[in-house]
C-alpha cells in the first residue's frame, strides 16, 4: 500500500452546498432508490437538487450533461469547498414500522478505495455490472463522489461512539430535513477531525449499503489513481438507532398451480392458516405466507433438516431465514406459477396491498436479520441472499461531496 492507504479513514477536503440552510430542498435519497416518479418530484423542488448530479438526464451524453451541471454549480457557488479538511458527524432521527422514533450517530470521513482482498473492507452481498458501469460513468465525467456510503465498524473499545458523543452535545452545523428523517450535521476539523477519523478506521469496516458504489469506486481508482478514497458514512455496531429492516418478496405472474399450498407446505412444516399478518410478526425460523385468494400461512422452518437447496449457500448464510425462505419456500412459489417474476419491499403493508388487490399472487413476509448475522456472513467471506437487507435510515445524497483532483 502507499502511503496514502496507510490510514483507512480520513479527515478530507469536501465541498458541500453553499445554502446550508436549504438543505431540505437541495438534498435526495441515494439514486438507487429513487424511482422515475420521485425524481421528478426531487427535481421540481429546486433546480439545484442533488438528483439532478446523480441521477442525471437531458439530451445526448447524460452523464457529460451531469459535468456540465456540476460546473455551473461551482462556478455560480451553489456549491462551495471548505477551506481545510474536515469529518462530518450526522445524526438522523427517524420512526421505525412500529411507530417508536429512533436516532442513529455516524461519522463521514474519506474510505479507502481498496479491493476487499485487502481485508480492511468486507462485503455482505454480490453486485451485478450494470449499476456499477453506470456509476463508473458518471464518475468519469465528473470527477466527484457525491454520496456516503453506509458502512459499520465493531468500534472495540467504544472509542467512536464516546467522541461522537462527545460532538453532539455542541450545537450543530447544519440541520436538514429528508422525508420524515430530520438531519443534524456537525463539521469537525483540526486534530479533533483526526482522532474520529482514526477511531472510525481502527478496525475493519463492513459495508452496510453501498456495495456497487464502493467496488465503483475502486474500479475508478484503477484507472485514476489521484483518486484513492471514498465516501461513507461510519456507524458504531452498538449504536442504538442502527436498525434492519427485512426485504419482503411479491411474487407476480399469471396464475398458481391450484396444489401451490400442498407444495409449499411440503417444503416448510407447520402451518397455522388462522394467523393473520395483522396479528402477528414473522419470527425467528419462521415466515408469512400471504394468497391472492386471501388465505394466510404462517410457515416454520424445520429443525435439524438442511434441505438440498439450502447447499448451495455458504455454511454462514444456510441458518439464515431469508436464505430458507429463497431456496424453499418462494422458489416452491416460483415454480407453481406462470410467468413469474419477483418484487422486494420493506413494508410489510405493500406487500400485503399488492396481494390482496389481486396485482400480486402471493407475498413472503420476512423477520428482519440481526445486524450481527450480516457481519458475520461478511466475515466468512460470504454473500447473503439478493435484497436481504434494508438498513433504515438512507444515508441522504448531497450532505458533503469528494472533489477529486485532475489527474
Amino acid at each position: 500500500m502507499t502511503t496514502d492507504d496507510q490510514q483507512l479513514v480520513t479527515p478530507f477536503v469536501s465541498e458541500h452546498f453553499a445554502a446550508l440552510s436549504d438543505l431540505d430542498r437541495l438534498l435526495a435519497p441515494p439514486y438507487d432508490v429513487i424511482a422515475e416518479q420521485e425524481r421528478a418530484a426531487l427535481a421540481a423542488r429546486d433546480k439545484h437538487n442533488i438528483v439532478h448530479l446523480i441521477l442525471p438526464e437531458g439530451d445526448g451524453d447524460r452523464y457529460r450533461n451531469a459535468a456540465t451541471t456540476l460546473d455551473g454549480w461551482r462556478q455560480r457557488g451553489i456549491l462551495v469547498a471548505d477551506p481545510a479538511p474536515a469529518t462530518y458527524v450526522v445524526q438522523q432521527q427517524f420512526v421505525v414500522p412500529n411507530g417508536q422514533t429512533l436516532v442513529r450517530t455516524g461519522l463521514i470521513g474519506a474510505v479507502v478505495a481498496e479491493p476487499f482482498s485487502a481485508g480492511r473492507v468486507k462485503p455482505h452481498e454480490r453486485t451485478h455490472a450494470g449499476p456499477k458501469q453506470d456509476r463508473l460513468a458518471l464518475m468519469r465525467a465528473t470527477h466527484t463522489m457525491f454520496e456516503s456510503l453506509l458502512m459499520l465498524t465493531r468500534d472495540p473499545g467504544g472509542t467512536l461512539t464516546t467522541l461522537l458523543s462527545g460532538v453532539t452535545e455542541a450545537a450543530s452545523w447544519a440541520t436538514a430535513q429528508l422525508g420524515e428523517t430530520v438531519i443534524r450535521l456537525w463539521r469537525v476539523q483540526g486534530a479533533a477531525a483526526e482522532r474520529l477519523a482514526r477511531a472510525a478506521g481502527r478496525d475493519v469496516l463492513y459495508i452496510a449499503d453501498g456495495h456497487h458504489r464502493f467496488e465503483t469506486a475502486v474500479a475508478f481508482r484503477a484507472e485514476y489513481p489521484a483518486a484513492v478514497r471514498t465516501l461513507a458514512l461510519i456507524v458504531p455496531l452498538g449504536d442504538p438507532g442502527l436498525v434492519v429492516l427485512p426485504t419482503h418478496r411479491i411474487l407476480y405472474g399469471g396464475a398458481l398451480a391450484e396444489n401451490v399450498v400442498d407444495r409449499v407446505v411440503a417444503h416448510t412444516g407447520p402451518v397455522d392458516a388462522a394467523m393473520g399478518v395483522g396479528a402477528a410478526e414473522p419470527g425467528a425460523g419462521t415466515c408469512i405466507v400471504v394468497f391472492s385468494s386471501g388465505r394466510r400461512m404462517v410457515l416454520a422452518r424445520r429443525q435439524g433438516i438442511d434441505p438440498g437447496a439450502l447447499e448451495t449457500y455458504d455454511v454462514a448464510v444456510r441458518r439464515l431465514d431469508v436464505a430458507w425462505a429463497d431456496a424453499c419456500v418462494l422458489a416452491t412459489l416460483w415454480a407453481a406459477a406462470t410467468e413469474p417474476r419477483v418484487a422486494y419491499s420493506s413494508q410489510g403493508r405493500e406487500v400485503v396491498a399488492e396481494v390482496t388487490s389481486g396485482r400480486a399472487l402471493a407475498g413472503v413476509l420476512l423477520a428482519p436479520p440481526a445486524v450481527a448475522d450480516v457481519l458475520d456472513v461478511a466475515d466468512a467471506g460470504a454473500f447473503m441472499p439478493q435484497k436481504s437487507t434494508y438498513f433504515l435510515p438512507k444515508v441522504p445524497s448531497g450532505l458533503v461531496l469528494l472533489r477529486y483532483a485532475a489527474v
